[in-house]
């Protein structure tokens, strides 16, 4: 029988994952956790790469991840609408694999996406447990514990971190995965993803690191004060 997911993690298009919160899935996955990812957009709008190469290089870094299930709801780029059509996509995928907590991209980004993805999943993380809130799978409600939300562009003051020293490299060649993105080639465009930005990226997980005690660190936002059980001293 196939188990409920621990952490099921959403992003707009393919990578936005992986730069928020890679080095925190391949930790969970490392310790026994089943960690999914659905992105909600083929990104077929993006100025490098095709819809199939982002698919491709998604599974790619799933892999090199653990990530126990990866999902492409194929939502139009640009077209993350409020609207209860996208909400009862979502509402099925949480319904049917029922996680206990999911993390999203933080609402304050340059890209709009990636707000609109916050919005479309705390829309579907309520409705989901509405038992008469119908989704396409008329599947059973279901509730999740805890939502967090992950950075991707800019650099915000987080509410919580997550040491990722172990898994930092496990990160970078996660996001070394998505070559049509991150890689500057004779064909590419030039976009700040092409200029340094794992680097980028690598450095602010530093600078959170260093500021908490460890190496590297991801940190997120919570909306609810976090509850500590038997780490307040961090044993």
């Amino acid at each position: 029988m196939k188990k409920d997911l621990d952490i099921l993690a959403f992003g707009a298009h393919p990578d936005d994952v992986e730069i928020g919160m890679a080095g925190t899935i391949a930790k969970y996955s490392k310790l026994g956790k089943l960690v999914g990812i659905c992105d909600l957009t083929n990104a077929e709008l993006s100025s490098n790469g095709t819809p199939q190469i982002r698919r491709n290089e998604a599974e790619q870094s799933s892999k090199i991840l653990g990530v126990s299930e990866r999902l492409f709801l194929d939502i139009p780029d640009r077209g993350l609408e409020l609207n209860k059509e996208n909400i009862g996509k979502i509402v099925s995928v949480i319904r049917r694999l029922k996680p206990k907590t999911i993390f999203v991209p933080y609402y304050v980004d340059r890209h709009p996406d990636h707000g609109h993805c916050a919005r479309l999943v705390e829309e579907a993380v309520f409705s989901a447990k509405i038992k008469k809130f119908e989704d396409p799978e008329g599947l059973d409600p279901h509730q999740v514990r805890s939502v967090y939300y992950y950075m991707i562009n800019g650099f915000h003051q987080p509410n919580f971190v997550i040491d990722i020293t172990d898994t930092i490299e496990l990160k970078i060649s996660s996001l070394k995965a998505y070559k049509s993105q991150f890689t500057k080639e004779t064909n590419s465009i030039d976009t700040p993803l092409v200029n340094n930005y794992i680097e980028i990226v690598v450095s602010r997980e530093k600078l959170f690191g260093q500021g908490n005690g460890v190496e590297f660190a991801e940190g997120f936002i919570s909306k609810q004060p976090v509850l500590l059980a038997n780490d307040l001293l961090g044993e």
